[in-house]
């Protein structure tokens, strides 16, 4: 008999089985969620579980499985705001299941080679998100070899389940909003590329941009293209110059949000009002955009984490999935963009 303030030791699934009256077997079926099991006797079991409030053993349930019961993601730079977006989505997609998260952050290029080549094994993970970093060809080889199911996230392999959106037309979105105000020296401000994370993008983007321009019949100004790397403190710098120019654009248009805010600075130092005497659109929408008032093209990052979960636990179930899911842009027009 346990004395007063003694803590009764956790039930076992012997404990369940004998309460239960079947054996150890059926129990273990029960928690698998094995179909051959009758219902009512998967009622009696699962009311016994209630009654001695039993929780599986993590290890053993994932042994009895032959899962590791894990989902890894590979994320660069996971501060980004746009990343947390699509970690947010991915969170909430796989909260019901009994799946736990591992996050691999990437801030070099040794971290994601070996992530690449080191995580997508049976024994570490069941499933793998990749977001923003383009696999080569032979990593995909690497990934198909250990049959480990992946989905890429705002990134397009051909050998690869992905997620994202079409940037060129994003970038033309932009752009013709522009061109429809009467601008015709407008600016690029994006990524470097080729770059050594793979990142594409910006380069879509700008892509679009320049589509726009030749379609509306504006000549493509080298000087009004700017890149390099993707910070706040590099957008100002590389706007500053824009807005320096002797012939400065009357409009900029930033591959991200984040750079756009960079340029908002910069016309701010110099006095440079906006939309006044600068328009400016951005790219992705993020919270402080809506609050800044900042024009900008809204893709769904959210959303797209949690498509993305989604299409990886079906891979995982062994069903067939889509090799290419494009999510829609939409423009939020706000208070950054003005006629000419």
């Amino acid at each position: 008999m346990k004395k007063d303030g003694e803590r009764s030791s956790a039930a076992t699934i012997r404990d369940v089985a004998r309460l239960a009256g079947v054996g150890v077997g059926t129990v273990s079926r029960v928690l698998n969620n094995h179909p051959s099991v009758r219902p009512e006797t998967r009622a009696r079991v699962l009311e016994a579980i209630q009654a001695l409030n039993y929780r599986p053993n993590p290890s053993a349930r994932r042994l009895s499985l032959r899962k590791t019961l894990t989902i890894g993601v590979i994320v660069p730079f996971i501060t980004n705001p746009s990343v947390i977006e699509r970690l947010r989505g991915i969170i909430v997609g796989i909260e019901s299941t009994e799946y736990d998260l591992i996050i691999y952050n990437v801030e070099t290029l040794q971290h994601r080679d070996r992530y690449f080549h080191e995580v997508p094994r049976r024994e570490r993970v069941d499933g793998l998100l990749i977001i923003s970093l383009m696999p080569d060809d032979d990593d995909v080889r690497e990934f198909q070899e250990a049959q480990v199911p992946v989905v890429l996230v705002d990134t397009i392999h051909s050998g690869v389940p992905s997620v994202a959106v079409d940037d060129v037309a994003g970038g033309r979105m932009a752009t013709e909003h522009l061109i429809a105000l009467g601008h015709r020296r407008i600016a690029f401000l994006g990524d470097v590329y080729p770059n050594p994370f793979r990142f594409t993008s910006s380069y879509y983007r700008y892509l679009g941009y320049a589509h726009a321009l030749a379609d509306a019949g504006i000549p493509l100004r080298d000087e009004y293209v700017v890149t390099g790397e993707h910070s706040r403190q590099v957008a100002f710098d590389l706007a500053y110059q824009l807005l320096s120019l002797p012939e400065p654009p009357t409009a900029i248009f930033a591959a991200s949000d984040n750079q756009a805010l960079g340029v908002w600075a910069a016309a701010k130092s110099l006095g440079v009002r906006i939309p006044e005497d600068v328009s400016l659109v951005g790219y992705d929408d993020l919270d402080i955009s809506y609050y800044l008032g900042l024009t900008t093209v809204h893709q769904p990052l959210f959303e797209s984490g949690l498509e993305a979960a989604r299409l990886l636990l079906a891979h995982m179930r062994g069903e067939e999935v889509p090799a290419k899911t494009i999510l829609p842009l939409r423009l939020e027009v706000r208070e950054t963009t003005a006629p000419l």
